[in-house]
C-alpha cells in the first residue's frame, strides 16, 4: 500500500527542528527534541505534533504510550492522526487497542478514509482478532469501502491468515481491481493453508491475466513447487525472473535452490548453490534437505558439516534423513550433538527423534524426550502425542502407551490404530479387539491400517474365529475392500493356526496376484507346523518373485532341518553358494545408559567382549541346573550336537542378553530389538533367564513381542 503522504504545512514553523526529529534514532532523544519544543513555543504546531507522534507509532524504537499522551494533548486531530495511531497499534498486532481508537474516532465525528481499514486489518495476528476482523469487514461494507483495492488487498491478507480461503476468494474474485499484491495475498494463503496445487493454479491464472510478478510472486509459486514436487512448474517459474527482468536476492535463490533439491535435482541445485555469491542457514538447509530426501545422507552430512551456523530445521533435516535410510543410531548421534549445541527442537524435531527411538527400542532415550517435552512445554499435538504412543509401543512399554493414549484430549484414527498395533504386537490381542470396538462406538471410522492391526492382534492371539469375521466385515459393514497386506494376515492367521490348506484357499481366491510376503506368510506357517511339501509351493512362487531373496532359501531350509532332512538342508546350501546368496546376519541391539549397543551371531567386536563370554559360560551351567536344554532342531549345519550347541550360544540375542545381565541392576528390564524371527532355542534360553535370574527380558523380533518374566513369555509360544 502506498505510503501515507504527510499533514499539509499549515503554519509557519522552525524549519531547523525537522531535521533533528528525522535524525531521530530513540526515544531518549526524541523526549529531548520534544522538550526542546516545549520550551522554545513549538509543541503547538500541528505538524510537530503529527510528527513526534508518527515517531513513536512508526518507527522500531517507539513508544505507543508515550504516543498515547502525545495524542491525547491534541486538541483536534484530523484523520491522518488517527490512522497513525491505529497503525502504531497495528504494527504491535494490538487489534482490541486498534479497535478501541477506530469506536472512539467515529464517536468523535471523524470519518474513517482510505487507509484506515488497512491499518486495523492489518493489526489482527495470527491467533487472536479475527472476530473483530470480521466485524472491520462488516464496517467496510457499511461504509462503501469495500471497492478499494487497498481495503480488499487487506482484507484477503486478513482471511488468508486464518486460513479462511474461501472467504478470501469470495473477496479476491469481487475486487474491482486486482494489483500483484492481491495476486500474492491469495499464493501465500493458499500455501499457508497447504493447498498447494490452488497456489500454483492463482499463478497461472495470474499469467493469464497478464501480471506481471514480483520477487514475492515466484517466492511462493516456488514454495508450492518444492512442496509438489513439481519440476516442470518450477523450471517454468525459474524462466520467469528473466522474462521479467527480475533481479536476483537471496530469498530468491533459497527458493530456487529448494525447489530444484526437492525435486530431486541435485545437480542443478549444487550448481546454483556454488554460483551464489552469499548463502544463509537456509541455503545450507535446502542442500541438506535436498541430499537427505534423495537418499543421499552422506553428502547430506557433508554440507551439514560445512555449515557455518545451523537452525533447528537444518538439526532436523538432518535427523530425517538418517530416519530415512534406516540409520538410526546416527539419528539419535545428530540429536545429541544438536542438545550439546543448545539449539532448541520443536515438536516436529521431538516426532523425529521419538521414530528412531521406536526402530531401535531406546525406551531410555524416549523416555527422557518425554520428560524434555513436559518440562520445556512443547505442545503436546495429536501427531506428537501418536509418535509417543508409538515409542513406547515399540519399546515394550504397552503400559505407559496406554497412559498416553487415555490422556490425549484429541485423538485420530492413527492414536486408535497406533494403540491397537501396539497392543497387538505386545500379546494383548483382546485388548486390542476391546479397544478397537471402542473406536467404532467413538464413531472413528477405521481406515486400512486399522484393520491389518486388528487382524494382527487375532494372529498373535491364535483367535482365528474371531480373525475370520472381522475380515468379512470389512467390506460389508466398513466398506473397505482388503488389499495385499489383509490377505497376507488372513494366511499369516491361518497357517500359524495350521489351517494351512484354508490359507492356501485364500491365496489363490485373492483378486490380485500374491506378492512374497503373501507366500513368505504361508512358508512361516510351514515352518511352524513342518509340512515341507507345501513349503516347496510357497519358496517355487517366491523365488518367482524374488529370485535372489535370500531369506526364501534359509526359510525352506529350516523347514527341512526340522524335518531331519540334511539331504535337503545341504542342496539348499549348495545351491546359495552356487547363486553368491547369503543369510542375513541375526543382528540384536540393546540400550545400556542410553546408548545402543549392537550384536551379531559370534560377534567379538564388542570392548566387553571378554566379559560377555565369560557370563555366557556361567548362564549355560547355571540355566543347565535349572532344567534348560539347548534346542539344535534349527541349527542348519548337519553336524555333532557339540557343534550345534556351541553355535546357537552364539546367537546374538544370547550376547546381548549376557551384556545386559553384567551391564545392569539385579531388577533391571532387559530390552531387546532383533532384526530376525526369534529361533526356538534363543526363545527358551529368555524363558529360563526370566526365572532363574528374577529378570524381565523383553525381545522385539521381525513380527512381535516377547515378554519374558518368571519363565513364561507373553506369546504363549505361539510366534
Amino acid at each position: 500500500m502506498a505510503s501515507l503522504s504527510s499533514p499539509t504545512n499549515t503554519t509557519n514553523s522552525p524549519d531547523p527542528t525537522f531535521p533533528s526529529l528525522e535524525n531521530c534514532q530513540s526515544m531518549t532523544h526524541l523526549k529531548q527534541i520534544h522538550s526542546q519544543f516545549i520550551i522554545n513555543g513549538a509543541i503547538n504546531n500541528p505538524v510537530v505534533q503529527t510528527r513526534l507522534i508518527a515517531f513513536c507509532c512508526t518507527h522500531n524504537a517507539g513508544d505507543m504510550d508515550y504516543a498515547r499522551g502525545l495524542f491525547a494533548a491534541v486538541p483536534d486531530p484530523n484523520v491522518y492522526v488517527w490512522n497513525t495511531m491505529i497503525r502504531g497499534h497495528s504494527r504491535r498486532n494490538s487489534p482490541i487497542n486498534a479497535a478501541s481508537l477506530y469506536v472512539e474516532m467515529l464517536e468523535k465525528g471523524v470519518k474513517p478514509d482510505d487507509y484506515t481499514f488497512p491499518f486495523l486489518l492489518k493489526s489482527i495476528a495470527p491467533g487472536i482478532g479475527f472476530n473483530l476482523g470480521r466485524e472491520f469487514h462488516g464496517q467496510i461494507l457499511k461504509l462503501g469501502f469495500d471497492s478499494n483495492v487497498f481495503v480488499q488487498n487487506a482484507l484477503i491478507h486478513m482471511y488468508a491468515l486464518f486460513g479462511e480461503m474461501g472467504v478470501a476468494r469470495q473477496v479476491f474474485d469481487k475486487c474491482s481491481k486486482r494489483d500483484v499484491v492481491s495476486w500474492n495475498a491469495m499464493i501465500s494463503g493458499y500455501n499457508k493453508v497447504k493447498r498447494f496445487e490452488e497456489a500454483v493454479r492463482v499463478f497461472v491464472e495470474m499469467e493469464r491475466e497478464r501480471i506481471g510478478p514480483t520477487a514475492v510472486t515466484l517466492v511462493s509459486v516456488l514454495s508450492a513447487c518444492a512442496k509438489l514436487k513439481d519440476l516442470e512448474m518450477g523450471k517454468r517459474v525459474h524462466l520467469r525472473v528473466a522474462d521479467y527482468d527480475i533481479e536476483l536476492n537471496l530469498i530468491l535463490e533459497n527458493a530456487l535452490v529448494d525447489m530444484y533439491a526437492a525435486c530431486g535435482e541435485m545437480g542443478v541445485a549444487v550448481e546454483m548453490f556454488r554460483n551464489m555469491n552469499v548463502r544463509d542457514v537456509i541455503t545450507w538447509t535446502a542442500m541438506v534437505t535436498g541430499f537427505a530426501n534423495a537418499g543421499q545422507v552422506d553428502q547430506a552430512r557433508e554440507y551439514f558439516d560445512e555449515m557455518p551456523e545451523r537452525d533447528k530445521v537444518s538439526w532436523t533435516a538432518m535427523t530425517d534423513g538418517y530416519l530415512r535410510a534406516s540409520r538410526f543410531k546416527e539419528a539419535l548421534d545428530v540429536f545429541r550433538e544438536m542438545q550439546g549445541s543448545n539449539i532448541r527442537p520443536d515438536g516436529y524435531t521431538m516426532v523425529s527423534i521419538l521414530r528412531a527411538c521406536a526402530h531401535l527400542g531406546a525406551l531410555e532415550v524416549g523416555e527422557w524426550i518425554r520428560c524434555y517435552i513436559d518440562k520445556n512445554k512443547i505442545r503436546r499435538d495429536v501427531v506428537l502425542g501418536n509418535a509417543l504412543i508409538d515409542m513406547y509401543s515399540k519399546c515394550g512399554n504397552v503400559e505407559s502407551a496406554r497412559k498416553i493414549f487415555e490422556q490425549m484430549v484429541q485423538k485420530d484414527k492413527f492414536s486408535w490404530t497406533a494403540m491397537i498395533v501396539g497392543l497387538a504386537v505386545n500379546g494383548h490381542g483382546e485388548e486390542a479387539l476391546d479397544l478397537f470396538t471402542d473406536m467404532l462406538e467413538a464413531s472413528i471410522a477405521p481406515d486400512d491400517v486399522t484393520f491389518i492391526g486388528v487382524l494382527s492382534a487375532c494372529t498373535h492371539g491364535g483367535m482365528v474365529e474371531k480373525g475370520r469375521r472381522i475380515f468379512s466385515k470389512m467390506t460389508i459393514r466398513h466398506g473397505i475392500e482388503p488389499n495385499m497386506a489383509h490377505y497376507g494376515c488372513m494366511v499369516d492367521l491361518l497357517g500359524r493356526a495350521g489351517h494351512l490348506k484354508e490359507a492356501q484357499e485364500v491365496i489363490q481366491n485373492m483378486p490380485m496376484k500374491p506378492n512374497s510376503i503373501v507366500w513368505g506368510a504361508l512358508l512361516g506357517g510351514c515352518r511352524i507346523h513342518k509340512n515341507a511339501e507345501v513349503a516347496e509351493i510357497a519358496v517355487k512362487k517366491m523365488l518367482e518373485l524374488e529370485p535372489e531373496n535370500g531369506s526364501v532359501y534359509v526359510l525352506l531350509s529350516n523347514v527341512y532341518a526340522a524335518c531331519n532332512r540334511w539331504k535337503d538342508v545341504h542342496k539348499i546350501r549348495d545351491l546359495m553358494m552356487v547363486k553368491g546368496i547369503k543369510k542375513i546376519p541375526g543382528c540384536s541391539l540393546i540400550e545400556m545408559n542410553g546408548a545402543i549397543h549392537e550384536f551379531v551371531a559370534g560377534d567379538v567386536s564388542h570392548s566387553q567382549s571378554a566379559q560377555i563370554y565369560s557370563k555366557l559360560e556361567e548362564m549355560a551351567q547355571d540355566l543347565k541346573v535349572a532344567g534348560y536344554r539347548p534346542d539344535t532342531s534349527e541349527v542348519l549345519l548337519d553336524i555333532g550336537e557339540e557343534e550345534k550347541e556351541t553355535a546357537i550360544y552364539q546367537h546374538s540375542e544370547k550376547l546381548a542378553i549376557a551384556f545386559g545381565l553384567i551391564s545392569s541392576g539385579p531388577k533391571a528390564t532387559i530390552r531387546i530389538v532383533k532384526n530376525l524371527r526369534m529361533c526356538n532355542d534363543c526363545h527358551r534360553m529368555a524363558k529360563s533367564v526370566s526365572r532363574v535370574y528374577n529378570r524381565e527380558v523383553i525381545v522385539r523380533d521381525r513380527t512381535r513381542f516377547h515378554h519374558f518374566r518368571h519363565g513364561s513369555c507373553s506369546c504363549k509360544d505361539y510366534w
